[in-house]
């Protein structure tokens, strides 16, 4: 392994600046070439690339985004989008690439591997939505900058005696949403694994938990459920009597500076993930279990499906009454 890639895909997460920091410092300390790869796989059809050594990477641990930027390449997706890639890594002297991103970059990586470029994948984004993983690279930072903005949320609305409506990101998967509105104290919680009635599982908790003496409420929502978050708004005013409030935290959420629960593990994942092309492995994908950084074949991964803590759930409702 004399040249690798590195490149980031699909949505941004907080950590994959740190990834690719420990991609290239591993690879140079090894005697390695690294070429990063300029938005995703549009820049591997390209040939968009820069030369990268350690200073390369120097002050990038603590930035959110993606020095290398991200794109989603509808080209890459066709046999001919596959050829050009292909053709462009073996013009560079390109022997494996490594693919920070989430399960649609990982389908990139495993087509690529299947026509002999060794890839290994990194699970990076904040849904934390890729089965083989307990916590993805930008999950961590994620959750607590959504904690953070709806403590602030709180304020006005234990002020005013409101109720509020906060929608999370989380298009597939409640993962966001659920350990949020534990964190935050929720009323109620709407993810898409779970079926759910407005009446049952908001106007009413709203209901059990006023007689209580309760005045304020902090209901959240999972922007994958398909709930209109300012008409579910309304309603519960309607039917409560209590003014209530909508808000989209939209893509604030994304950003920000890395928690070191983050950078940790895009440091650990990264450097795993060259010491793996070093032993001429691809086709795998880099996942934390329990602590520990292990790697499973790419088809596998993709094949498993990763399900909501139902305990968890159920704790989030008996103790938020």
């Amino acid at each position: 392994m004399k040249t690798i890639a590195v490149l980031t895909s699909g949505g941004d997460s907080p950590g994959m600046n740190a990834a690719v920091r420990a991609v290239v410092r591993t690879a140079c300390e090894n005697g390695i070439r690294v070429l990063g790869v300029i938005r995703g796989y549009n820049g591997l059809i390209n040939g968009d690339f820069i030369e990268m050594n350690l200073r390369s990477v120097s002050d990038i641990i603590h930035r959110g985004g993606t020095m290398l930027y991200s794109a989603r390449s509808v080209e890459f997706a066709t046999e001919e989008g596959m050829r050009k890639a292909i053709r462009t890594c073996k013009e560079n002297g390109i022997d494996g690439v490594v693919v920070i991103g989430g399960d649609g970059s990982f389908r990139g990586a495993r087509d690529l591997s299947e026509r002999g470029i060794p890839c290994v994948g990194i699970p990076g984004t904040i849904d934390n939505d890729i089965a083989c993983c307990d916590n993805t690279i930008g999950y961590d930072t994620c959750l607590n900058t959504i904690m953070q903005m709806v403590d602030r949320i709180r304020d006005t609305t234990e002020s005013h005696d409101r109720c509020t409506v906060v929608e999370v990101m989380g298009r597939r998967a409640g993962f966001l949403a659920l350990n949020a509105g534990i964190a935050c104290g929720a009323t109620a919680i709407l993810v898409p694994e779970i079926d759910f009635d407005i009446e049952k599982h908001v106007i009413e908790r709203m209901r059990r938990t006023q007689l209580t003496g309760k005045l304020h409420f902090l209901i959240i929502v999972a922007e994958g459920v398909g709930v209109d978050v300012e008409e579910l708004a309304k309603k519960i005013q309607a039917k409560t009597g209590v003014e209530s409030r909508s808000c989209i935290l939209g893509h604030v959420q994304r950003g920000g500076s890395p928690t070191a629960r983050d950078r940790v593990l895009a440091s650990r994942m990264g450097n795993y993930a060259v010491k793996l092309l070093m032993q001429d492995i691809g086709n795998r994908v880099v996942a934390a279990q329990k602590e520990e950084i292990v790697d499973y074949d790419i088809f596998e991964a993709l094949n498993m499906k990763k399900s909501i803590d139902m305990e968890l759930y159920n704790i989030a409702h008996e103790i938020s009454i």
